[in-house]
This record gives structure tokens, sequence and C-alpha cells, in this order.
């Protein structure tokens, strides 16, 4: 157990920025064993030493905070110190730096990147087209998205397009079936929007597919799950990608997160290009 560490997350806000934090620096060490300890909208003193003194009797403690209040990262940083525990602050500097460098000073106010601002609006109004534009739906008012993903079934459409949505981008996902699966209005302008196809590697498809069936508890498909069809379903979608020459991305050891980059990088060059 003496390898075992306790990480103390502790935020004035939601917290996510710290966690994300702490999953990118997790990464990068394979052989870490740790229990996390998330407190979040923590703004006063009192709370601070209940937190302290929870460290403080474990050990291996280890402590990442974001607080933009500088007196209280101060306090934190004081008495984590005064015990001896590491502790580390992934904004304040960060914070100061830019102060200096825009001759502008910080509000520090909690939850700042949470206002209810057009940006907020703007990626709210994404999430609610992206969920009514999910496989197919509303195919009238395709032109109306951003962004536009084609692959066939089980290539991550769905989840990808939800990530995007959260970027604020509008996304709508369309089943590859075949050529005639194609919105006609697609087909007549293929840059009525920005289209981005998703393909993935035959096997691997097929393990997803049966993984799917299997928790579904459906049997009678077969072909859904069939290799040769599968290896024949991914080529006339590559075949399809080129013919409307629309950009695609193969998903197959790709993150949803990694996928997103790279069509928004497409869509960047899109809009670029008018």
């Amino acid at each position: 157990m003496s390898n075992l560490y306790q990480i103390y997350l502790i935020s004035d806000s939601t917290g996510e920025t710290l966690d994300r934090i702490f999953t990118a620096i997790k990464a990068q060490f394979k052989n870490i064993k740790y229990k996390i300890h998330t407190y979040s909208f923590t703004r006063t003193e009192n709370q601070i030493s209940k937190i302290i003194s929870d460290a403080d009797n474990k050990t291996n403690s280890i402590i990442l905070y974001s607080i933009v209040d500088s007196n209280l990262a101060k306090h934190l940083a004081r008495t984590s110190s005064e015990k001896k525990i590491p502790c580390f602050g992934v904004l304040g500097d960060l914070i100061l730096s830019f102060s200096k460098l825009l001759n502008q000073k910080a509000s520090h106010e909690p939850s700042g990147q949470y206002a209810l601002n057009d940006e907020y609006y703007k990626r709210i109004e994404a999430i609610q087209f992206t969920m009514n534009h999910d496989d197919g739906n509303l195919i009238k008012e395709i032109k109306k998205s951003d962004i536009i993903l084609l692959g066939v079934s089980r290539t991550s459409k769905t989840p990808t397009s939800i990530y995007l949505a959260n970027k604020g981008f509008k996304t709508s996902n369309i089943p590859l079936i075949n050529e005639n699966s194609i919105p006609y209005s697609l087909r007549e302008n293929p840059k009525i929007s920005c289209v981005v196809g998703l393909s993935t590697e035959p096997e691997r498809l097929a393990d997803i597919r049966k993984n799917r069936m299997n928790s579904l508890k459906e049997t009678e498909n077969k072909s859904y799950t069939d290799i040769d069809k599968i290896k024949k379903e991914v080529e006339n979608a590559k075949n399809t990608f080129k013919k409307y020459k629309w950009p695609s991305i193969d998903v197959t050891r790709k993150s949803v997160e990694e996928t997103a980059a790279s069509i928004i990088k497409i869509y960047e060059i899109y809009k670029q290009n008018g």
C-alpha cells in the first residue's frame, strides 16, 4: 500500500479542469497506483484546513489545485508546505504571466469559464442541434450543419458528433449503407457543408459489431458481423468518399478526442477555402 498515492484535486469551481489535467499527467506514467479525492467549490480557508488535515493523515498525499483567489491559493500552498505535502497549482502562474503580458488585471472570479455568454449559448444550441440530427435524422435541415459525418455502422459517428457539439459545432451524422443512403441534396452539392468520412479497419469493426450484438443478445443478423461483407462495406465507403472528394479519417486507433481534433482542422481548412 506504500506505493498508493492519494491525489487531492482541489478546485474553486466544478473541478473539470483539474480532472482533465490529472488525466493527462497519469497517462505519462504506466505504473501509478492512486486514489482520487475531489473537492470542488472550495472557497474558504476553513474548507482548506479540513482538506489539509485529511491529507496529512494519509501517506503519499499529493495536492493539485485550481484556485483563482490568490489569497486562498497562497493559504493552501503555505499550509500544505508546513505539513510537507507536495502541492501544485495549475493556473496561478499562468494567470499571473498572462496578466503581465496583456497588461491587464485578472478578475480572479471562480467559474469564470462558465459565464452565460454568447459562446455558452452557442454551445448549448450546437448540442441540441446535434442530438436532433443524430443517425440520419432531420436530413432536410442538413445544410444548417457546420459538420456532417458519414460512415458505416459503428465508426464512432455519434460520440464524435456529441464531442464536437460540446465544442460548439452543429454536427449531423449519417449512416452510410450505400451511396443511395446519402441525402440527395448532399450528392448534388457535396460542398454544402464540411463533410468528413469516418472509416476503420474491417477486423476491428467486426469485433466492435460482435460485442454490440452480444450486448443486445442479438443472434439473427449474421451479415452485420460477417468479415467479408464488412470488408466490402468499408471499401465501398472509401470509394464513395473519394468520388465526392470528401476527406476521411481512419478511426481505428484514435480516441474520440483525437478524431474530433482532426475533424476540426479539416473544418478550419474548409472555412478558409470558402
